[in-house]
């Protein structure tokens, strides 16, 4: 069970739920990261009630018990389904997008083998970017190797 997280159960389904819920960690210390949330919630709708975020700032131990590396949850979004699998970097976001009927279409998009390799480089290299505080506004604290 998730520390921390706004419900959870053992079998990851709420009584009355339709579909399971899932667990997304992410940096509520970015504000970037927290405008992203906003923006996911708001396309989802009701869709978004059966996501609890986990807020991975100062919850170093707990990432690690999940198995998790802290350092790889400041770079990569990562989720955990109801059955307890983590997922992480694009498989991450094509889950949660999937949930969103309107986002579905790119996650499929995303999903797809010829393009997937190159979004991942972009992906990395734009959080990257942010981590290192070159995004202006969007300035995170910097990871272990950028002291």
């Amino acid at each position: 069970m998730i520390t921390g997280s706004s419900r959870s159960t053992a079998a990851g389904v709420l009584p009355g739920d339709a579909r399971p819920w899932i667990t997304v960690y992410y940096d509520g210390a970015c504000p970037r990261c927290r405008r992203d949330r906003a923006r996911y919630e708001k396309l989802a709708g009701k869709g978004a009630d059966d996501i609890c975020w986990f807020d991975i700032t100062g919850r170093d131990a707990e990432l690690s018990a999940l198995g998790i590396d802290p350092w790889r949850a400041l770079t990569e979004l990562h989720l955990q389904d109801a059955q307890g699998h983590i997922h992480s970097e694009l498989a991450a976001y094509i889950l949660l997008m999937r949930r969103v009927p309107l986002l579905r279409p790119l996650a499929w998009l995303i999903g797809l083998p010829l393009l997937r390799p190159w979004l991942s480089r972009l992906y990395h290299r734009q959080v990257m970017r942010r981590l290192a505080g070159r995004a202006g506004e969007d300035r995170c604290p910097p990871g272990p190797t950028q002291k």
